[in-house]
């Protein structure tokens, strides 16, 4: 009897030892059909989430106020009238109706999410320069037109940017298919699924903004190098755009930026000669929240001693000078008939004449009462230094508006006309030096040592065009601070960094880049049926290798209930 008995058991635990198997691939199956048929991962980039009070505005959320997504791709084929609320929006840059988009947010309309496809053209990687189109400037001007909708808008739902690839485009062509026969994708009818899995956005605490200063003591006559009348030339080097990953801002301001360093390596090789070293100081600035009512740059003239101040004998500005052909603009707020004005329009005038283009002046009154400046050296003019805002722009920018867009990018910029712009500001200043006004000479003539270097305004071009720089988002040590530091150090002496906090009427948040999971799903009814089918082939089989090699009555047994133990004690 003990014999049997232990046989019994013995062919108990091998029957279910057959099973695990046969269970372990049930288990596979599930998940194979739980999960996805296949995953494409791309990278996107969130719209810019952010808080504002002030200028005449109180505590206003602005941009994508959610970041993570999770719901079915739909396009603009779908039917009028369907529910979008757990749909991702799929909207190609190409195909772009800024009237829909505009009616979605201003109606406040339910969306499960925004994803804007970019063409590869405004990839700020793609390094070429001076791509000009009219299909291009279309876009530009669409893409102008999306941004300052979606930067102003609060927007209840997560929104991000991409580029156009082969994953896709076959995707949204398949999209576009189903939605246009009806077939919107859902939980039960399949489709594509749009997953990104990030924490909700935080803010950003105590954001800084942070001024280099590079300077260049002029030849000392009687007394303190000080005394002596300064120059100063300055550039804002941050950007503001629809997304802070993709904000490079090539010709705002990366061109101001790329003149600036320029210039100061040009006057560092004449300044570093006892016998061509001008009576001037050269003060050259690099300042940061320009697209914040140029703070960085109030906060760095506040923090100079008065003596500087008063020494400056004008400054200069550089503000998107990479993109223009035949005339730059010069902006002051002083009346054109004052002396100073004159005199810096004059000496500009005659040296863009020898190179073969012109230069305008366009006045523009500040309003003292008014906090908000339009242009840099607006900044300069309340505390009463001569300046002026070199610039292809006709117009100021509106606040957190054209400081870095996402089709400011590097194949907008024409690296000649930011030599040119160089060798403008490069001479005039000399002129006025040296005294040269009215003469026919050229110190940085291209035949010369003192000539502009391509090589270099395209390297560090190259450079800005691919390196983001909002400054919420850029620490005290970030590397592109550590280099525009080091570069000024290179060819400038008593280089100094400033850190300052942003002004608080401005609250960022984090959560800039994330990335995509496309996932292609089956329909449930699919799966369920797909299980059904594979369930019962599975139990068909295990039942028939068990009568074969074991018999029924091993089979029934399986599923017997044991007897308890009360009889097997009787």
């Amino acid at each position: 009897m003990a014999d049997e008995k232990k046989s019994k058991q013995r062919h108990r635990v091998m029957v279910l030892a057959s099973m695990y198997p046969v269970v372990a691939l049930m288990l596979i199956l599930v998940a194979c059909v739980e999960l996805c048929d296949a995953a494409t991962v791309v990278d996107v980039y969130r719209l810019i989430q952010y808080d504002i009070s002030g200028y005449d505005i109180s505590g206003v959320p602005f941009g994508s106020r959610f970041s993570s997504l999770n719901h079915h791709a739909a396009s603009l084929s779908f039917q009028r009238g369907a529910d979008l609320s757990r749909s991702v929006l799929i909207l190609p840059l190409r195909e772009l109706d800024i009237g829909f988009v505009q009616d979605y947010i201003s109606q406040k309309q339910s969306l499960g999410g925004l994803l804007i496809l970019l063409p590869q053209t405004f990839r700020p990687g793609n390094v070429g320069g001076g791509s000009q189109s009219s299909e291009n400037d279309g876009f530009r001007n669409l893409l102008a037109q999306l941004e300052k909708l979606l930067v102003h808008g609060n927007i209840p739902f997560p929104v991000y940017f991409a580029f156009e690839n082969e994953e896709t485009d076959a995707m949204l062509a398949d999209v576009k298919k189903n939605d246009a026969l009806g077939q919107q994708a859902t939980a039960t009818t399949g489709g594509y699924k749009l997953v990104i899995s990030v924490s909700e956005p935080r803010k950003i605490a105590s954001p800084t903004i942070t001024n280099i200063q590079g300077w260049l003591p002029g030849s000392r006559a009687d007394g303190d190098s000080n005394q002596l009348p300064t120059i100063a030339v300055v550039a804002s080097y941050d950007t503001f755009g629809a997304a802070p990953a993709l904000s490079v801002g090539s010709d705002s301001n990366g061109s101001g930026v790329v003149s600036l360093l320029e210039v100061a390596r040009l006057f560092s090789i004449l300044y570093s000669n006892p016998k061509t070293r001008g009576r001037y100081n050269l003060l050259f600035a690099l300042t940061s929240g320009g697209p914040y009512n140029y703070e960085g740059t109030q906060k760095w003239l506040k923090s100079l001693d008065q003596r500087m101040r008063e020494s400056i004998d004008y400054a200069i500005c550089l503000n998107s000078v990479g993109s223009w052909d035949n005339e730059l603009l010069i902006h002051v707020s002083k009346p054109p008939d004052n002396a100073y004005i004159k005199q810096i329009f004059e000496g500009f005038s005659n040296v863009a004449e020898d190179l073969g283009f012109q230069v305008a002046l366009k006045h523009k009154k500040i309003n003292i009462s008014n906090s908000r400046v339009a242009w840099e050296h607006e900044q300069f003019s309340r505390l009463r230094v001569t300046a002026a805002t070199l610039s292809e722009l006709s117009t100021p920018p509106e606040l957190l508006e054209n400081t870095g867009s996402l089709s400011d990018t590097r194949k907008l910029v024409n690296e000649d006309a930011i030599i040119k712009g160089v060798k403008l500001v490069a001479e005039s200043l000399a002129k006025h030096i040296y005294g040269h006004q009215g003469k026919d000479i050229k110190i940085f003539a291209d035949d010369s040592s003192l000539a502009v270097n391509p090589f270099y305004v395209r390297s560090w071009l190259d450079l800005l065009s691919q390196t983001p720089r909002v400054a919420p988002f850029l620490s005290k040590n970030d590397p592109l601070i550590m280099a525009l530091k080091k570069e000024l150090e290179d060819y400038t002496a008593e280089v100094s960094v400033q850190h300052e906090s942003l002004d608080g009427s401005f609250t960022f948040y984090d959560s800039t880049k994330a990335s995509l999971n496309i996932y292609q799903v089956a329909s449930v009814t699919f799966d369920l049926l797909l299980l059904l089918v594979l369930g019962s082939y599975l139990i068909v089989l295990f039942s028939f290798l068990v009568i074969t090699t074991r018999g029924l009555d091993d089979l029934i047994s399986l599923f017997r209930r044991p007897p308890s133990r009360k009889v097997k004690m009787a």
